[in-house]
């Protein structure tokens, strides 16, 4: 079996496990769901989804978050962490956008990752889920499946990215990427894989080999 035909057995199979490929975190609008993608740096997405309701409520728009308090601002997303990095880079994107895009989301990965704090993992996830182009999300359960699958071997996020682009059909990858990260939390896990009881253990390499 190839990689390419492997790709599309894995893709197959969670598509019959979890025909419903969402992203976690909540958001209303694109630039919210690009705030919350910050906020989720080192922090869990069920706790982003805690602070953000308070969150746009008290800065509705790109031009409320650019012309936002930093210290309020620290103090509203102060429990997901590294608050007063994420206030900084979330309140010059918020400037940068008005100032460069007419305060709008750029639609393309090179573009997006030039704003503040933005990197590729972000940029895809924007590019997938706002503009519906082919992205690859290279988060922590997409790179520990995807090389115990043996379609990769590298926990190097652009590696990862780049060879999953080469096999992953490029409408499924979003939804693919989605997929991997409920099936990383609820089978495939870090520590204690449910390899019994997994959609994809016909197809998948590392049933004695568990990458970390």
């Amino acid at each position: 079996m190839t990689k390419k035909e492997r790709a599309q057995k894995a893709v197959d199979a969670l598509i019959k496990e979890y025909p419903a490929a969402v992203c976690s975190l909540n958001a209303g609008s694109p630039f919210e769901l690009l705030v919350a993608v910050r906020l989720s740096a080192q922090c869990t997405d069920a706790r982003v989804n805690l602070v953000t309701p308070a969150l746009f409520s008290r800065y509705p728009t790109v031009e409320d978050f650019a012309g936002a308090d930093i210290e309020e601002l620290e103090g509203l997303i102060r429990s997901c962490g590294f608050y007063r990095t994420k206030a900084r880079d979330i309140k010059a994107t918020a400037q940068k956008l008005i100032a460069e895009y007419g305060g709008r989301i750029p639609d393309t990965i090179d573009e997006l990752v030039k704003l503040p704090g933005v990197g590729r993992k972000s940029a895809n996830l924007i590019v997938g889920d706002v503009f519906g182009k082919p992205a690859v999300v290279a988060d922590t359960h997409l790179i520990r499946i995807s090389n115990r699958l043996g379609l990769v071997s590298s926990k190097n996020p652009v590696v990862v990215e780049r060879e999953l682009k080469k096999l992953l059909p490029p409408d499924e990858s979003n939804d693919f990427c989605h997929r991997c990260v409920m099936h990383g939390r609820a089978v495939c896990t870090a520590r204690k894989p449910k390899c019994d009881i997994c959609c994809m253990k016909e197809v998948c390499e590392c049933t004695l080999y568990i990458v970390h």
